[in-house]
Order: structure tokens, then sequence, then C-alpha cells
């Protein structure tokens, strides 16, 4: 047997990239913000699309969920390709794929139109998300694995950020229909560039991940069952019943505190912005402490704080709340998505990612419309009560379950 010296590993492990994030990573962030410009442009629309339509609350939620159920739903088979034949063009169809169906939502002229285009907005998006962190985990290995797709994570956060912000200001000059058209267009060629440039850091990728493998930073083997499972029910919970709450916040603000539509997109900003801090924190602690006790933690709280929302005040209370809701999110997603990769055997890890975003987009897109005829029959205050509520006894059922789990 060869046995390699301490300086010639140290020499290999520089080489090919191993103590730093990957090549690869600054393109999935620009990836990631690219696949979420016409994904987020919905929500923070909602008020203008209410008014051109006259939709109630629960047509509104419709709307919501007639991207995020198709969205989910593609998941399942996306996933599945992106193990079986690549992730290039599943990746690709996910950054142009769902320009293209953004376009159309703006070129639609009915509210059942919209929702049709919004459908295949979902369809073409479902791939991206279970394709990308194997990708980035096993460039780094499971020790930076955390933080790294915080970082991933944080490029999507961005989108968040800024979308809402430039869509609202187009919306306000030529409508909303001219948000939708006008940051399509370069979406679908940043697509193409993406496509291109990809091909060209796969080989460099597939050299960085033979050599984690040589040196013990990739393993095959799998985790446990069990607290796989709890960790994919509570995760997917808190997200699909915090979905369905951010979803109707802009609505919220412009009915309960008299606000203007572009005063209420702006406040999502605030929240979204924490991503870029909070995701990569979250995974870089993590990596030092642990998943499981990250996850619990954000889960836990997140409850009370939807709660907060409707005792918060107009002004600093209320953007506090929401900073804290979007800090608490954020740093779960990269913990969970970390842990998944982990607890999943090498050649399946697409296809379990595809399986727990199926969840928690499906939950959430269900969760929608039923948030809004709760907030039809009982208020908004009564129903980010109930939401809330469910929240902490999920997350209190699901650490019973992870009790004397180890990652």
């Amino acid at each position: 047997m060869k046995f390699i010296g301490s300086h010639q590993t140290e020499t290999t492990i520089s080489k090919v990239g191993l103590s730093s994030p990957s090549g690869l990573l600054p393109l999935f962030v620009l990836a990631h913000f690219g696949h979420h410009v016409l994904t987020s442009l919905t929500v923070p629309l909602l008020p203008f699309i209410r008014d051109h339509f006259a939709l109630d609350y629960t047509q509104s939620g419709l709307l919501i969920s007639a991207f995020s159920l198709s969205y989910g739903f593609s998941q399942l088979p996306s996933g599945w390709l992106a193990d079986r034949v690549g992730p290039r063009i599943v990746i690709t169809t996910g950054i142009s794929g769902v320009a293209l169906a953004g376009l159309l939502v703006g070129l639609s002229k009915t509210y059942t139109m919209m929702i049709v285009c919004l459908v295949l907005m979902g369809v073409a998006g479902g791939g991206y998300h279970p394709a990308v962190p194997p990708l980035i985990s096993t460039s780094v290995g499971p020790r930076n694995r955390g933080r790294a797709l915080g970082l991933h994570l944080a490029g999507g956060n961005a989108s968040f950020i800024l979308t809402p912000l430039i869509g609202v200001a187009i919306a306000t000059a030529w409508g909303w229909r001219g948000s939708f058209i006008g940051l399509a267009v370069p979406t679908i060629i940043l697509g193409m560039i993406f496509y291109v440039l990809f091909g060209r850091q796969r080989e460099v990728q597939k050299e960085k991940h033979k050599a984690l493998e040589s040196h013990g930073e990739i393993s095959s083997t799998r985790g446990h069952l069990r607290p796989l499972i709890a960790i994919m029910i509570l995760s997917t919970c808190t997200q699909a019943v915090t979905f369905s709450t951010v979803s109707f916040i802009p609505l919220f603000m412009v009915d309960h505190f008299n606000v203007s539509e572009q005063t209420a997109a702006a406040f999502l900003s605030i929240m979204y912005s924490a991503g870029l801090w909070a995701s990569p924190l979250g995974g870089h602690l993590s990596d030092r402490v642990g998943r499981i006790p990250v996850i619990l933690v954000a889960c836990l709280i997140s409850g009370p704080v939807v709660y907060l929302l409707t005792l918060a005040p107009y002004g600093l209370g209320f953007g506090a709340v929401l900073l804290v809701m979007g800090m608490l999110s954020t740093t779960r997603m990269p913990v969970s998505e970390a842990y998944i990769v982990g607890q999943s055997s090498k050649g399946h890890r697409s296809t379990v990612l595809g399986i727990y975003f199926f969840a928690a987009m499906e939950g959430g897109g269900v969760l929608t419309p039923v948030m809004g005829a709760l907030i039809e029959r009982f208020g908004f205050y009564y129903s980010f009560a109930i939401a809330g509520a469910t929240l902490v006894m999920v997350t209190l059922v699901c650490s019973v379950w992870l009790l004397g789990s180890r990652e």
C-alpha cells in the first residue's frame, strides 16, 4: 500500500480545493438567484393582481397554490431524473424554463389563464432544488456542507429581497404584467449562460469529488431512517405552515395597517434580507454543533413568532418580527438539506430531496387556500394563532421522536 505524506496530502487537498468552497458554488449562488426571480414575484404583486381580477382571499390563495402545488409535484420526477440523466438540463430548465413561463404569466389575459401559466412555471422549476444540494455537498465534504448550502441559499434570498422591490417599481409604472415580462427576458438569458458555464466547470467538479472520496471526506454509508423521516416531517411541516402565512402578509398589511401595495412588498424584503447572513451562519453553526439541535430550535421558535405577527405594531415592531421570521426560516432550510444529503445514500440524494421538497411545497400549496378560508371566517388574528400553535405542536412531537438520535 502506498502512503502519502502529510505535506503531499495538504498539497493535493489545496489543488482540488477541498479546504475552500467549490468553484461551482459561486455559479450555483447566481443560478439560485435566477431561479427565484420569477417565482418570487407573485406574492408581493398579489395586491395588484387581486385588484385587477377582483379576487377574494380564497381566490388569491388559489393563485399562489397554482404555482406551489405544481412546483411541489414536479419535485418527485425531477429529483429522480437528476439522479438518472444528470443535473445540467434539469437545472437550466429551472432557470430559463421558469422565466419563459413567467413571461406567459405576464401575457395572460384572464385569471384562469394566469393559473395555467403559474402551473407551467411550477413544472419547469421543480428540478432545481433536488439537483443542486448533492452537487454542492459532494464538492466540499460534510465538514463544510452546512456553510456551503447556506451560501447557496443566500443567492435565492437575495432574489427574494431585490425582486419584490424591482417588481413593484415596474408594476407602479407599467402594471404588474410589465414586472413579469421585464424580469423574464434577462432571466432566460441567464439560464443559457449557466448552461455553458456549468458544462465547463463540470469536469473540475468531478475531479474534486474523486479527491474528496480518496481522502475519506465523502462516505456512501446510509444513515438511520427514523431520524431522517422525523427531520423531513418537521422541516416540511414548518415550511408549509410558514409559507401559507407569509403568502398573506402583503394582504394583511394592506388591509390591517392600511398601507400601500408598494409598502407591503417592501416589508417582505426585510424578512428575506435575513437570508443573506442567517443561512450561511446557520449552516456554519450546524457544521460545528450538529444539524438536529439547530433545526429543532429554529422550528420551535417559529411558532411564537408567527403568532406575534398579529400583535406587533406597525413599523419597527412588525419589521423586527418579519426579520426574525426570515432568520429562522433561512437558518433551518440549508441545515435540513445538509442533514438529508448526509443521511441519504449516494445515487439517491436528489430523489430523496425531491420527496422532501415535494412534501414541503405541496403542504404549502394545500394550506394556502385553507389559510385564506380561515382568514375569511375568523380573521387574521385567530388564523395566525392556529398556525403558530401547529408549529409548536409538531416540533414537540418530532423532538420526542428524535430523542437519542445521532448524526
